[in-house]
């Protein structure tokens, strides 16, 4: 019998990251903070799968149908979508919004939200391990910490 419950064999979790070709410089950046972190925080390499998308709406078919294979203890939904001058930033930034959301909800698996939406290349860039920090190693941070609180939230609070 195969069991497939988010850990491997040794009881570690695993993460899928999903990350946008599009805006690939500064998606690149996003993916490579998120990987260090998880890295940092004891996670193998080879309990970290990345899917590249096309671009950001894309993001939550992928996340989707990886939280849907039970595989994954969390996501990391990672991209950078820039401001044109039509409202076509506006629709993809909603898409993908709302597309995370209903993974989260119809799922139960956590998503980590590193999608930038910027004006510029040059706020996305600094999102991405510029002056602003990267925003990829802070969406890892929050699928390492919503791994560790939704068990504890199933059981209820701990008498004092």
């Amino acid at each position: 019998m195969k069991v497939i419950d988010g850990m491997d064999a040794d009881g570690s979790p695993r993460f899928a990251v999903v990350v946008s070709r599009f805006n690939h410089l500064v998606s690149v950046r996003l993916l490579e903070g998120a990987t260090a972190e998880l890295g940092r925080n004891g996670v193998s390499a080879d309990d970290v799968h990345v899917a590249w998308v096309p671009g950001a709406f894309e993001i939550p078919q992928a996340a989707r149908t990886l939280a849907e294979t039970g595989r994954y203890a969390a996501i990391i939904a990672l991209g950078a979508v820039i401001r044109g001058g039509t409202p076509h930033f506006d629709y993809v930034c909603q898409g993908v919004t709302d597309g995370v959301r209903e993974v989260m909800r119809d799922t139960g698996v956590p998503v980590a939200f590193g999608v930038l939406t910027t004006d510029d290349v040059e706020q996305a860039i600094d999102r991405a391990g510029g002056e602003h920090g990267n925003k990829g190693r802070e969406a890892a941070a929050v699928a390492l910490e919503m791994t560790r609180l939704l068990p504890g939230l199933s059981l209820g609070p701990r008498a004092s």
